[in-house]
């Protein structure tokens, strides 16, 4: 199993010289098999790249997994190119909600003043689905989803293939469920986290910017720290890097993760734009 970056900057995307190093685009994670099997994991604006370059690969069939649907993840996804191919079709997987289908709340970014074509006017293939309570197959992966510490539905991602496990958390504040120093049963997301290769999970705050941001939904690099020890994940990707964050200020977080961690090596990383991290 490979993983790679295509955005992994939280809330708004940062151009700019002062992010070159780490990147300015907003969550997309594309996971690939030898065997040339592709999910794709959000649409941030990161996506736009990825999608040139599957076109360029000639793929006519994906699935997008949605984590939820707050614009920094799905903001890239009007300027998909696959999205535009009638060749195309596209399965996209998102968080359930009582009120409305995932097309329809998907379907507000697609209209006036926000964008000048309607999504019944896109031309790919697209099917909308509810992710399932139970864990199910994509071709290869096997996915687990469930419901974590976020405003509004937002879902934790498990993916299982080749003898890999990664779980993918972007946005979740595991310390509004009370902390990690419970049973696993109790622990926010620890059914899709729990013993994995590789764990991508928020870490938007340094610990005293936390404290005045409390209930936004995000989490400081102490508590992603904590949370990866808790669920005995092998290895930590921080992600979600505050806007305001330059790149010096992300090396000073990495720096603080290891710190917290007590190691080196393979201790905590972040992610950074093109980054490549093969598993397991």
């Amino acid at each position: 199993m490979r993983v790679k970056i295509w955005g992994c900057r939280g809330s708004l995307p940062t151009p700019g010289a002062a992010t070159v190093r780490y990147g300015g685009n907003t969550s997309c994670v594309e996971v690939t098999l030898e065997d040339g099997s592709v999910l794709v994991l959000d649409a941030g604006t990161g996506i736009r790249c990825l999608g040139d370059e599957l076109m360029e690969r000639g793929i006519t069939h994906l699935h997008l997994l949605l984590t939820h649907l707050h614009l920094d993840h799905l903001e890239g996804l009007r300027f998909f190119g696959p999205l535009w191919n009638p060749n195309v079709s596209i399965d996209i997987w998102g968080p359930p909600s009582p009120n409305t289908s995932l097309r329809d709340r998907i379907a507000r970014s697609f209209s006036p003043p926000l964008f000048p074509l309607d999504l019944k006017d896109v031309p790919s293939n697209v099917t909308f689905h509810d992710v399932p309570r139970e864990p199910w197959t994509l071709g290869p992966f096997s996915i687990t989803a469930v419901l974590v510490v976020h405003p509004g539905p937002t879902v934790g991602y498990r993916i299982e293939a080749g003898g890999a496990t990664f779980a993918y958390m972007p946005d979740h504040e595991p310390a509004l469920a009370g902390g990690a120093d419970k049973p696993l049963d109790w622990i926010s997301g620890a059914a899709v986290s729990a013993g994995a290769d590789l764990l991508l999970h928020d870490a938007q705050y340094f610990e005293d910017e936390y404290d005045s941001r409390i209930g936004w939904g995000h989490s400081s690099v102490a508590d992603a720290v904590a949370y990866a020890e808790a669920v005995g994940a092998r290895r930590l990707l921080l992600f979600h890097h505050e806007p305001l964050h330059a790149d010096a200020s992300l090396d000073e977080l990495e720096d603080r993760a290891r710190e917290l961690a007590g190691r080196n090596g393979r201790g905590p990383t972040l992610a950074r734009e093109g980054m490549v991290v093969d598993l397991p």
